[in-house]
């Protein structure tokens, strides 16, 4: 199993009828920015506020909008609506424009769009309608300043509406590049419900998005010291919390305990929830625990995902971090913010 957190988790439509690039910028107010924590129109964010706080990927500010995905007329008006907006996406990553702190989505107009799988993504408070498509991304000169940038790069950085939109953009494109064939006959199957399913014209079988849950989990000691591991694959001085998969038939408490028994030859006593995140790289769902081990045990990496595993007190892990001695995980993942959770205090990440 994936030992490790690096699973590989009302602004105003632009008035140039020319311009194919949509941004927030260019003197508009831009709802949907980083420095808008509401998201657009008013729209109340259904980020996630649990003991954790607000998780980078698990932010939105767009109604998803799922009763129209079978209302043809609906999408089609929706498609041809002045004021819609298109989200490109191509090998996971979108057109985004970067500001001092801060980054936003490269939107389209649907005429400017290039072929390919389409799917509706919401609608906002103000009515604005988007669709995702994956395809070629825009030329970057349509939007200057703007580069491509993955959700890995840019999810920080970007505001609760573009977050919540790429987020969903990037699961559904991933979900359709390696699920073009019907697991039942091998037919090619068809998009359906607005890009959130795919048909089987053979057969007639329906398939929905793939989504893998995984548990992870920051494992503490009678004493307080939490453990961190490195994964075999990555470069010295790299650590996060454990991480695998939950297997057919078994709750994510037990995934917990087996795995950081499996990679750790630690016991589990309890297990807590804290939080779960999207992380569509390519298709889990990350489900945050804090795992308490039952006590005198010694860490017996197994030598073939995990490389290396020791406890921590926090004294250590600030001294650590302050000395380069180890790298955290990036605040976009969730592993960063449980690690945080047991810490105390923000602190910094980056690989």
């Amino acid at each position: 199993m994936n030992a490790t957190a690096g699973f590989r988790p009302g602004d105003d439509y632009h008035a140039d009828p020319d311009e194919a690039a949509l941004t927030g910028a260019g003197g508009l107010a831009s709802p949907g920015g980083a420095g808008d924590p509401a998201g657009a129109g008013g729209f109340a964010s259904l980020a996630g506020t649990g003991v954790l706080g607000r998780l980078t990927l698990a932010r939105s500010a767009v109604d998803r909008a799922a009763q129209h995905r079978t209302d043809t007329a609906w999408l089609e008006a929706a498609w041809a609506g002045p004021g819609t907006r298109v989200l490109v996406i191509d090998d996971g990553r979108a057109l985004a424009r970067f500001s001092e702190g801060g980054a936003e989505l490269v939107f389209v107009r649907p005429a400017a769009a290039p072929h390919g799988i389409r799917f509706l993504l919401g609608a906002d408070a103000a009515g604005v309608v988007y669709f995702g498509v994956l395809g070629p991304l825009p030329d970057p000169g349509s939007a200057p300043g703007a580069r491509p940038a993955s959700l890995r790069e840019i999810g920080q950085l970007l505001g609760d509406r573009d977050a919540g939109l790429m987020t969903h953009a990037v699961a559904l494109a991933n979900w359709h590049a390696v699920s073009t064939h019907c697991s039942r006959c091998g037919a090619v199957t068809e998009p359906g419900d607005a890009g959130h399913s795919r048909r089987c014209p053979v057969d007639g079988s329906e398939h929905f998005p793939r989504l893998d849950p995984a548990v992870i989990m920051l494992v503490t000691d009678p004493a307080g010291r939490c453990l961190l591991a490195r994964n075999s694959r990555w470069p010295e001085r790299r650590v996060s919390i454990l991480a695998g998969f939950v297997e057919p038939g078994e709750s994510a408490e037990q995934a917990v305990a087996r795995e950081v028994a499996e990679e750790t030859g630690i016991r589990v006593g309890q297990a807590w929830y804290l939080g779960s995140q999207p992380w569509p790289m390519p298709h889990s769902l990350m489900l945050g625990f804090h795992a308490e081990a039952a006590g005198g045990q010694e860490i017996r990496v197994d030598d073939d995902e995990i490389a290396e595993a020791r406890w921590f007190s926090r004294e250590e892990v600030r001294a650590a971090v302050a000395s380069g001695e180890l790298l955290l995980p990036p605040p976009v993942s969730i592993a960063h913010r449980i690690i945080e959770f047991w810490y105390g205090e923000e602190l910094p990440g980056a690989w």
